[in-house]
């Protein structure tokens, strides 16, 4: 079978991952503390006797936006916000950690000081 067929493939699975990624970065627009990942297509030339021009495509995450994004006043003492590409660590409910940069904190009436989401 033509090996043209699986470079197209490769295209065509690649255009989805990045299509994936478009979508998370939509749906979580107005989320706090979201920061959006990039995608960029690559070309990987084919090896081989008579397929020079052939090449496969790969998409990879080159980067993600760390811009401020709009500050909202809450009036909450505990709202905080991050500048730059800092991250809060969290504890997660299985125990692990875990990192956000939601700063809409609370504490619980034991006096543990948790996440609002």
């Amino acid at each position: 079978m033509d090996k043209m067929l699986y470079i197209s493939m490769s295209t065509a699975q690649q255009t989805m991952r990045a299509q994936a990624a478009n979508s998370n970065n939509l749906a979580n627009l107005n989320t706090t503390g979201f920061r959006a990942d990039f995608e960029q297509f690559r070309s990987i030339p084919v090896l081989g006797e008579g397929v020079p021009s052939r090449v496969y495509s790969a998409s990879e995450r080159i980067a993600t936006n760390f811009e401020q994004g709009t500050l909202q006043s809450t009036g909450r003492e505990l709202d905080i916000s991050i500048q730059g590409e800092g991250f809060i660590a969290v504890q997660g409910k299985d125990g692990r950690e875990g990192y956000t940069r939601a700063g809409d904190l609370r504490v619980t009436s034991t006096g543990q000081l948790t996440t609002g989401t």
